[in-house]
């Protein structure tokens, strides 16, 4: 276990969920980076995740890592979606498996081909079952993913189980980037009862309503990436991490 790894985990124990930053190298201005990176981290989140599901510039996703890593002090994690998602200039990176992937390249192709790469730059890898949930998303259009309906709890708990049998270190259910709506709670409970490794849900969580739901399920992350500029409020991030962590007290 890498010293990123054990800081996650040492925060789950600590706190009882967790809050992580998405950022899309895709989606936001290089100059606003380094405002947004220290405004995530006042708000109190554990880490930041860089990354998305049409990463194609890899100078640009350098030069974005870059920026976040001189304005703040906790993690930058990559979320890589394929070869250009690998940054040496990160902390850590997610070495994740689209498990409900109909292409092998993104079950474990495209992790034979960055394995020499991650080996050469040095980056801590941490192991994840990546489990696509609902319809729509451009995650599900680009990894080709049949994805599992929001009412079939049962077989996302039959896919994360497999990702914790296959080793992986952490199970995230995704809802996608700008879903209507997030993972169902029913689902998340479920999932969680099954497994004896962290979970984490994304996708579709915009209000503390969501959070809640979600945090009481048992969920062990939450991550929320558009939220972060397309929050009504300058609080409204820090207002969402406590909500996390006061009701995963209360659980």
């Amino acid at each position: 276990m890498g010293p990123v790894e054990k800081y996650l985990l040492d925060k789950v124990a600590q706190l009882g969920c967790i809050h992580l930053s998405l950022i899309d190298p895709e989606e936001i201005a290089p100059t606003k980076v380094a405002n947004l990176s220290k405004s995530i981290e006042k708000a109190g989140t554990t880490a930041i995740m860089v990354g998305g599901s049409t990463v194609v510039s890899i100078s640009q996703l350098d030069d974005i890592v870059k920026t976040i890593k001189n304005n703040v002090n906790i993690p930058v994690i990559l979320f890589p979606s394929n070869l250009t998602g690998v940054s040496k200039h990160a902390d850590a990176m997610w070495f994740l498996s689209l498990l409900n992937s109909s292409n092998p390249y993104f079950i474990s192709g495209i992790q034979a081909l960055a394995a020499p790469m991650v080996k050469k730059i040095g980056i801590e890898s941490i192991p994840l079952g990546y489990i696509i949930i609902g319809d729509g998303s451009t995650a599900a259009y680009i990894g080709q993913a049949h994805s599992i309906p929001y009412d079939k709890p049962e077989v996302a708990t039959c896919f994360s189980l497999a990702a914790q049998y296959l080793g992986m270190h952490f199970v995230y259910l995704e809802a996608g980037s700008r879903s209507k709506q997030p993972v169902y709670p029913n689902m998340v409970s479920m999932v969680k009862k099954n497994l004896d490794i962290p979970l984490i849900v994304g996708g579709g969580i915009k209000t503390k309503s969501n959070v809640k739901t979600i945090v009481e399920a048992g969920a062990d992350v939450i991550v929320t990436g558009t939220i972060i500029e397309e929050a009504p409020s300058a609080n409204y991030l820090a207002d969402m991490i406590n909500c996390i962590e006061s009701v995963a007290e209360s659980r």
